[in-house]
């Protein structure tokens, strides 16, 4: 039997995609906010061009690197935790494959399936080991083989979405004048921020301005906290 498809019909196949786009966004939200509230800070506090500029690189360099690694990591635990359960429930297939078989009725149960269709549809995957090995790692270990997690590539993506976003509240201070550059790296990546956040409606299909006013409006946060910080050091220390 042929199937086609009504042209209009949108068929969700983007593996990958969503752990993708979650590296670039947490990547570039956090280098536009860690480096604004760390040079913010730092401007407001010792006023010196040099040492902004050279701080605002070093937490680049450094903290690119970082969380390029901990995504690495990270996405590697998870993907050799989900691959030792899947050969756990393979040996599970082998050595009691009735008491897998009623387990995936029970759950095609749970589902909503009828129960004769449900015994139907287990007892046809019970003859098939791979088959029923799909579906268990599916609904029992709730793990997706087709999505696996890509440590090299998350990183990857990671380290130069980081390097992206520190970048933007950078540059003014290599451009302007040390108070000119302050207003204009809290501004440029202001802006940056709620752009980010409009990107995301691409694939969440949100409210773009909602989207973009949310990430606003959190991300500021370091921003002000970075030059309140700033001004305290200054005011109590530096100043005597």
């Amino acid at each position: 039997m042929s199937i086609e498809y009504n042209p209009e019909y949108i068929h969700h196949r983007n593996h990958g995609l969503s752990t993708t786009v979650r590296e670039v966004v947490f990547g570039m939200e956090d280098g536009m906010v860690s480096t604004l509230g760390a040079i913010t800070g730092i401007a407001a506090s010792v006023q010196d061009h040099f040492t902004v500029i050279l701080a605002g690189f070093v937490i680049v360099s450094v903290e690119s690197i970082s969380m390029a690694v901990g995504s690495f990591l990270s996405s590697k635990s998870k993907r050799v935790i989900d691959e030792r359960k899947i050969a756990e429930e393979k040996i599970e297939i082998k050595k009691f494959p009735k008491d897998e078989k009623n387990e995936l009725f029970d759950m095609y149960v749970d589902d909503g399936w009828p129960k004769d269709l449900a015994a139907k549809m287990a007892e046809e995957a019970a003859k098939d080991e791979a088959l029923l090995l799909k579906e268990m790692t599916y609904r029992e270990l709730k793990v997706d083989t087709e999505n696996f997690e890509k440590p090299f590539r998350n990183g990857s993506f990671m380290f130069f979405s980081y390097i992206a976003g520190g970048t933007i509240p950078l540059v003014p201070y290599l451009l302007f004048q040390m108070h000119l550059a302050i207003v204009i790296s809290v501004v440029t990546t202001l802006i940056g921020l709620f752009f980010l956040g409009v990107a995301t409606t691409r694939y969440s299909k949100r409210k773009w301005w909602l989207a973009g006013l949310e990430m606003l409006g959190l991300a500021s946060v370091a921003a002000i906290v970075g030059y309140a910080v700033g001004q305290a050091v200054d005011n109590f220390f530096l100043q005597k």
